[in-house]
C-alpha cells in the first residue's frame, strides 16, 4: 500500500486548485480544502482577522496535504480499517467527510451485519470491515465500497439537478465524481459507458 503522505499528495493533485463554484455546497475550495474546514481550523493565513476566500486562495499544497493527513486520515482513525479500502475511504473523506464512513457502514449493513450508520470508526466498524475483507478478499471489498460510493454520487444527481454536472459530462459520459469512485475499483467492476448512460438516462 502507498504511504499516507503519498495518498494525500494524490488527493491534492486530483482535487486541483482554487474553485468557488456556486453549485458546490462546499463553497470556496483550494486543493480540496474547503472554506468551512479552514474556518473550523482557524486558518487566517493573511492575518486580517477573517477566514475567507482570500485565505483559501493562499493555502499551499503542503498545507493542504498536511490537513488531509491530520484531519481526514488520522483524526477519524482510517488507519484502523483494512488496508485495501483505506485509499478509497481517505479520498472520499476529503470529498464528503463522515459520509465516507457511512457508506462503508451502509455496505456492511447490506451484507447482513447489525451496525450503526453513524460515520464514526469504532471497534464494531473496524471488526466487521476486517471480517468482510477476510471473507470476500481485499479487492472484492474495495470494489464493493467503490460501487456503493458511485451509487451515492448518482443518488445526489437524482435528487439535486445542479450537481449532475459532477457525475455526468456534457457529452453524457462519466463525470468526475464517477471516474473518481471507479479509480479505486478493478476494471471489471467499473461501469461500461452504456451502463453509465442508462443510469443517468432519466436526468434532464
Amino acid at each position: 500500500m502507498k504511504s499516507v503522505p503519498d495518498l494525500a499528495s494524490e488527493i491534492v493533485a486530483r482535487e486541483g486548485g482554487f474553485v468557488n463554484d456556486p453549485d458546490d455546497p462546499g463553497g470556496a475550495t483550494n486543493f480540496g480544502v474547503t472554506i468551512g474546514t479552514m474556518r473550523r481550523l482557524g486558518l487566517d493565513l493573511n492575518h486580517d482577522g477573517l477566514v475567507d476566500a482570500a485565505d483559501v486562495r493562499a493555502l499551499t499544497i503542503s498545507q493542504a496535504r498536511q490537513i488531509f493527513i491530520d484531519e481526514y486520515f488520522n483524526r477519524p482513525r482510517l488507519g484502523a480499517l483494512p488496508a485495501a479500502i483505506q485509499p478509497a475511504i481517505f479520498d472520499m473523506y476529503v470529498n464528503a467527510g463522515t459520509q465516507a464512513v457511512k457508506i462503508l457502514q451502509g455496505l456492511l449493513h447490506g451484507m447482513g451485519h447489525d451496525i450503526a450508520i453513524d460515520g464514526g470508526i469504532g471497534p464494531q466498524t473496524i471488526r466487521l470491515a476486517q471480517t468482510e475483507a477476510d471473507h470476500l478478499g481485499d479487492q472484492a471489498l474495495a470494489d464493493a465500497y467503490g460501487a456503493a460510493r458511485r451509487e451515492y454520487y448518482y443518488r445526489i444527481g437524482d435528487a439535486r439537478p445542479t450537481s449532475r454536472k459532477y457525475a455526468r459530462r456534457q457529452d453524457g459520459g462519466k463525470g468526475g465524481w464517477i471516474t473518481r469512485a471507479e479509480e479505486f475499483m478493478s476494471p471489471a467492476a467499473r461501469l461500461t459507458d452504456a451502463q453509465h448512460r442508462a443510469r443517468v438516462a432519466a436526468w434532464a
